[in-house]
């Protein structure tokens, strides 16, 4: 049945398809394969990835659940972004008031997209990148560097978790009450956390990953949402 001037649409007698298929931003963007920065100096600038399945890239979904959960953390942070792929969760954090961020990523193509991100951002002056392996830059940062957030974003199954979680550990990469995020397979076997000296914060689920938020035992660390500093308790 046809109504003048639309009005199937009104007064319950049809509902309006563009009404109902009025989607969140987030998930057209998903659709598109789409990847932005999500909040601060830089919100809703678009960010590249590299082509091909050589990176995972965070969706904008669960980044922005991420960062809600990280933000007490971010205002004044120095940031480590291990496995950056496109420099997605580093640039958030540098948009969201990270100080410095170093952005830790092998792959050339993988390089290239932060560079071109980091420039349409405008926010290279904060920050580094090291074109290596994950544990020569650790090497490479430890006694010239501290960070008081730490994503690392391995390749899932391959079993890095263990070894860099180690290092990190015995490091000095680590400033007091630090946070270190993982994200990782759903099946992703954490039981080596019972041999390293770390306690979990928080482990966020999501359909096909997880978060885990670690701190260091030695160093004395608020949990999430305290405020408002997490940071500087005691």
């Amino acid at each position: 049945v046809q109504y003048p001037g639309g009005n199937q649409y009104r007064y319950g007698r049809m509902p309006n398809p563009r009404t109902c298929q009025r989607r969140s931003g987030l998930e057209r963007a998903a659709e598109r394969g789409f990847m932005r920065v999500i909040a601060g100096k830089a919100r809703s600038i678009p960010l590249v990835a590299p082509k091909g399945m050589q990176t995972r890239p965070t969706t904008d979904r669960v980044k922005e659940t991420l960062f809600n959960m990280l933000q007490p953390w971010i205002p004044g942070s120095r940031f480590l972004d291990l496995f950056a792929g496109s420099g997605a969760i580093g640039i958030e954090a540098l948009s969201r008031g990270a100080l410095r961020c170093v952005f830790v990523e092998r792959g050339r193509a993988a390089v290239s997209c932060i560079r071109e991100n980091l420039k349409k951002t405008r926010l290279e002056e904060n920050s580094r990148i090291l074109a290596a392996d994950v544990m020569n830059a650790l090497k490479e940062l430890n006694g010239q560097e501290t960070f008081s957030c730490i994503f690392m974003d391995p390749p899932y199954q391959a079993g890095t978790e263990k070894e860099i979680l180690t290092f990190l550990a015995d490091s000095n990469l680590p400033e007091k009450n630090c946070v270190i995020i993982v994200e990782a397979a759903l099946t992703t076997d954490f039981s080596l956390l019972d041999d390293l000296p770390y306690s979990i914060i928080k482990d966020k689920i999501y359909k096909t990953n997880r978060h885990l938020f670690l701190k260091i035992k030695e160093n004395r660390c608020c949990l999430l949402y305290t405020s408002p500093s997490p940071r500087d308790c005691s």
